[in-house]
């Protein structure tokens, strides 16, 4: 197992911003982004977009933790998915909210909709990952072929 480094825990860094970009514009249509604020207590939008991305960015970091564990991006971006879709909405987030776990209506329609947006979520972070590791192996073949050159 090799942990990542820092230019990997970078690409977690930008996916998350844009996962959570991404995911928060979809969450501010819904209305959901007052509850990510409430979780601190407050009402403010503003409030609710900045937990919102700093929660984005640590689940960015995340991934590529995990990736150290499971080599699959995808399969990474389906368990994470899960993972976080379990954490965040079914514990964390309702227990903050002083309304228990929410772990007993996993299956009802809305907690099923949360699922497919965190999984959408992770696999938005695995897709910017995969294209900024992508696009450093190319630059590393690049820079490879001119010192030979």
């Amino acid at each position: 197992m090799k942990l990542p480094g820092a230019k990997a825990i970078s690409y977690g860094i930008f996916g998350g911003i844009i996962g959570g970009i991404l995911f928060g514009m979809m969450m501010q249509m819904q209305g959901m982004i007052g509850m990510v604020a409430a979780m601190i207590g407050s009402e403010s939008v503003v409030v609710g977009w900045f937990v919102h991305m700093v929660i984005s960015v640590v689940f960015g970091i995340s991934f590529v933790f995990l990736t150290s564990f499971i080599r699959n991006l995808w399969a990474a971006a389906v368990v994470f998915g899960i993972g976080i879709w379990i954490v965040g909405p079914l514990l964390i987030m309702p227990l903050m909210l002083g309304m228990g776990t929410m772990l007993g209506q996993a299956f009802a329609p809305a907690q099923l909709m949360s699922l497919v947006t965190h999984l959408l979520f992770a696999f938005i972070v695995a897709i910017v990952v995969n294209i900024l590791q992508r696009r450093e192996s190319v630059n590393e073949e690049k820079t490879f072929s001119l010192k030979t050159s």
